[in-house]
């Protein structure tokens, strides 16, 4: 083997330990610098490379990213499923290797467009490319937006950000950092460095700003309810009244806090097998004036399985009635947990794709805002909590609160749950509201509306989270504007490029003009 072939086999290999590394930047390590040097090397591998040896150095990349940061996604297939090991293996790799994709387009796109043009690769079309494939990435087959960069970024100074251009803004501004000081190094330029600067002082400068005003006088009292009830326990009929009353247990010991929240399908049956249960709950929340808010699933006479949150008690419905109680309906499923992408096809060709719980039906994309004990409460059901448009779209004027309902039982004790934990703190800095989370074995937390955890529960214990919550009044820019601004971004980045090669094109054009003559 030559010395070339030896120099190109070891940047291929080096791909997939840069983009593992990343992986220890998101929660529950939270190395936050360790982002932009896994964007750097990776940068410094696609130089002068060809466009189909870009794409391999990507689909590496993907591979050390992906595969070590949603390797916990096998825990529920393997352990939950019921499916046999080669199965939930070849499950996991075949979502591994879809998502490893995605920077394998990245790869092959950069050296495509404006190939032998560095700093147009690197500042202009590169990070525009890397923003339109997470968009991408957090859409196509309903969308899989985890381990987006800008999570990574929760405790960094480039958080401050995210109330402004939401956490794309702080991915895009991840990628514009990394690509410049791999153009400042590698073609021996300062210029290029004056964008971290621009970057790092709208930051400081965005950190100092108050987009929402706190209402400590419409504070609120809460009481997160964690049961820890084993998965493997949860749905097992015998169990069923044990668990009912181990919540009402935790519920009567905190009569008296304005909202009892309990998690994700926290009751082990559907709420049209259980009105009297429900009914006499609802008479104990309103005597001792406070809302039970729960998570429960239902189905409809016409079949349809929804995963729902349910209120009871002081709310704006009146006493509980099964048939014009208002729910929550989950819209975002997880795919292969709550539902089957084409289910039609692939549960007749293979019966390891009926796994249990695998067939809800989506509630609407936008819903009314929850009303529990006079506050207009803004919901998500736990995986949806990791989709920014569709909470950002589920705002109101009148909203006062962020809830998500969770069950991370799925995933033991794997990363997985501490990523989420740091999705649903970027919902609340990206929109200025507090949020409120209860899951059944943890993290159970309370966060406030600049993203910081101010209560948390420890995993795997039962529990009671008391606190006083103190909503905010007001929207922030990403709140009113969305991602606008990165579109019209974008539109700006491209038209740069063009405009540049262009005017590039006509320098060189009339130099060999001259020269010939």
């Amino acid at each position: 083997m030559t010395k070339k072939s030896l120099l190109t086999l070891g940047q291929l290999l080096a791909a997939v330990p840069a983009g593992a590394i990343a992986t220890l930047s998101f929660a529950p390590y939270n190395y936050w610098l360790l982002a932009p040097l896994s964007l750097i090397a990776f940068f410094f591998l696609l130089q002068h490379k060809t466009a189909k040896r870009s794409a391999l150095i990507g689909f590496l990349y993907g591979l050390g990213m992906f595969g070590t940061g949603i390797s916990w996604v096998h825990v529920s297939i393997d352990n939950f499923g019921g499916m046999p090991k080669i199965a939930s293996v070849f499950l996991m790799s075949l979502l591994i290797g879809y998502l490893a994709l995605y920077p394998a387009l990245f790869g092959y796109l950069y050296n495509r467009i404006n190939r032998h043009r560095p700093f147009h690769q690197l500042l202009l079309t590169g990070p525009v490319i890397w923003l339109i494939l997470d968009w991408i990435r957090g859409w196509l087959f309903t969308g899989f937006p985890w381990l987006w960069m800008g999570y990574s970024q929760i405790d960094s100074p480039l958080a401050s950000i995210a109330p402004i251009f939401g956490v794309e803004g702080i991915t895009l501004a991840l990628v514009l950092n990394s690509g410049a000081i791999v153009a400042a190094i590698s073609y021996r330029n300062w210029k290029p460095l004056l964008i971290p600067v621009v970057i790092i002082g709208l930051s400081f400068w965005a950190g100092k700003a108050q987009w929402v005003k706190p209402d400590p006088k419409n504070s609120v009292t809460v009481a997160l309810i964690q049961g820890n009830i084993p998965q493997e326990k949860k749905w097992d009929p015998n169990e069923r009244w044990p668990t009912l009353m181990k919540y009402m247990d935790l519920t009567r010991e905190n009569w008296g806090s304005d909202l009892i929240i309990w998690p994700e399908a926290a009751i082990p049956a559907l709420e049209a097998h259980i009105p009297v249960f429900l009914q006499g709950l609802d008479d104990a929340a309103r005597a001792n004036n406070s809302t039970v808010i729960t998570g429960i699933l239902d189905q409809k006479p016409d079949g349809q399985f929804f995963n729902n949150i349910l209120t009871l008690g002081v709310d704006a419905d009146g006493p509980y009635n099964y048939d014009t109680a208002t729910r929550y309906s989950k819209h975002h499923l997880l795919p292969f947990g709550e539902f089957v992408p084409f289910g039609d096809l692939l549960r007749p060709i293979a019966p390891l794709f009926n796994l249990p719980m695998s067939s809800f039906s989506r509630g609407a994309y936008v819903q009314p805002n929850i009303q529990a004990h006079g506050y207009s409460i803004a919901p998500a059901l736990c995986y949806e909590v990791a989709f920014s448009e569709q909470m950002r779209e589920n705002i109101t004027n009148h909203t006062e609160m962020l809830l998500t309902l969770s069950n991370d039982a799925w995933f033991g004790r794997s990363i997985g749950p501490f990523q989420h934990m740091e999705i649903a703190q970027m919902r609340a800095l990206e929109l200025g509201k507090p949020l409120l989370r209860a899951t059944n074995t943890g993290i159970t937390a309370v966060v406030n509306h600049e993203g910081h955890i101010t209560k948390k529960l420890p995993q795997f214990v039962t529990g009671v989270l008391k606190a006083t919550v103190i909503p905010t009044i007001g929207m922030t820019p990403y709140t009113t504007l969305g991602s606008w601004p990165l579109y019209f971004y974008s539109l700006w980045a491209f038209a740069l490029s063009w405009i540049l090669i262009r005017r590039q094109r006509g320098h060189f054009r009339d130099t060999r003009e001259l020269e010939t003559e």
